[in-house]
């Protein structure tokens, strides 16, 4: 009996095996490697939406000047700004899971710091700063994961599971300080971050299941390094990570100057709310349906498309429109921006030389580091000259501009 369910057992494990690697032939995607990298990526957002905010909260339990804020939140991004280069190398010499494995360690030890000593604004600094390079480890290396867990055919399939992956975690980060904070106006911190240091855990596991690439797929360590400047200096690269930077940066600036806007036209919070969270499914909702769309029309006019799209629906926001009109607008910019996001990340990749593609991909995140510290400063200037609908408008202006770069910069080549 015991040989016979033990016969019946390893059938079931061949058949398992057999079909897993039938359908990643089918498909181009080894979802060995796939699963994995989208568990982690969905730990790594939960986890950056709860810190990113409770942080924040924690400064105003410290009661510390507002500008402090602004200076943790630039901690966030300086420190990866000088490894950006060096963890390119590092992914560019086949350490992909190694550095995922540094990642994880370095979150949950970052998450520790925030439970037991994240009481001073000394502590603050340094620990978003170390939470700023585990988040910049875990990205480059799971977007360099993206690239080799597919093929030219399974890519975009890859990374519109990754960005759909980001979106879910991007999702239940708010949703979980929303349920510990209940009606409260500032939350427990310390509950936020003891839930984060225990999801954190689990990227542990997640990221230990990412199994190094296989010998035979490490480049020569005789390789040729590509220079930085050469990088920057490739035909329609540079016009590529402009519009990551401004496609990323309009998303934060949205969700920071969308409540303005709303005590400007005496829109209650729960419809700004409502707004937010239209904008979120739309996106979801597109990204869901990237690879189709992708099938239908070409890379180069996409981006063209899409991102015109989400300056169309900036521009609604700079007009008098009633709330009717912006949750239209909201529809239509969250359809768009779900789509133009994702090809700033794949039109990098399509681009990038296997040489220094994670060169390339440390650069894009720290640019976007770099423009999601230094836009929302230059916005408020703006806001103080023209009021919340000249932010929108020029990022509508700027939306487009950045578009049509991309796609003449393309049809140059």
């Amino acid at each position: 009996m015991r040989g016979a369910v033990a016969g019946i057992w390893s059938k079931i494990v061949v058949a398992s095996r057999d079909g897993i690697e039938a359908r990643g032939r089918a498909t181009d995607i080894d979802y060995r490697l796939l699963v994995p990298l989208l568990s982690t990526s969905v730990i790594i957002q939960t986890v950056y939406a709860i810190l990113r905010v409770t942080t924040s909260y924690r400064a105003i339990e410290l009661d510390l000047p507002v500008v402090w804020l602004g200076v943790i939140s630039a901690t966030f991004a300086v420190l990866p700004m000088v490894l950006a280069v060096w963890l390119g190398r590092l992914l560019d010499r086949g350490h992909d899971a190694v550095a995922a494995w540094i990642g994880s360690v370095l979150l949950v030890l970052a998450c520790a710091g925030f439970c037991f000593w994240a009481n001073s604004i000394t502590a603050l600094l340094l620990l978003t700063a170390l939470f700023g390079i585990a988040h910049l480890f875990l990205m480059a290396s799971q977007q360099m994961l993206c690239v080799r867990c597919s093929g030219p055919r399974g890519r975009d399939a890859a990374f519109g599971n990754y960005v759909v992956s980001s979106a879910i975690g991007q999702g239940l980060g708010p949703y979980v300080v929303a349920w510990i904070g209940g009606p409260a106006t500032l939350p427990p911190t310390r509950p936020l971050f003891v839930i984060a240091l225990l999801i954190s855990t689990v990227s542990l596991v997640t990221a230990a299941a990412i199994r190094p690439a296989p010998k035979h797929m490490m480049p020569p360590p005789s390789r040729e390094v590509v220079p930085v400047r050469t990088l920057l200096r490739q035909r329609g690269l540079m016009a590529v990570l402009v519009a990551s930077v401004i496609t990323i940066t309009s998303q934060d600036l949205l969700t920071i100057y969308l409540p303005l806007l709303g005590t400007e036209q005496n829109i209650d919070v729960r419809s700004i709310g409502g707004l937010l969270t239209v904008r979120s499914i739309a996106s979801l909702v597109s990204r869901l349906g990237y690879t189709r769309i992708l099938r239908l029309v070409p890379r180069q006019p996409l981006t063209l498309i899409t991102m015109t799209g989400a300056a169309i629906g900036f521009a609604c926001f700079a007009l008098p429109i009633p709330l009717s009109g912006m949750y239209a607008a909201m529809t239509f910019l969250g359809l768009s921006l779900g789509i133009a996001t994702t090809l700033s990340l794949t039109n990098v990749v399509d681009l990038a030389s296997a040489a220094a593609m994670g060169t390339v991909m440390s650069l894009r995140i720290t640019g976007n580091r770099l423009g999601q510290a230094a836009v929302p400063f230059i916005a408020s200037l703006i806001a103080a000259a023209t009021g919340v609908a000249g932010i929108f408008a020029i990022i509508a202006a700027s939306l487009a501009a950045s578009g049509a770069s991309v796609h003449f910069s393309r049809q140059e080549q």
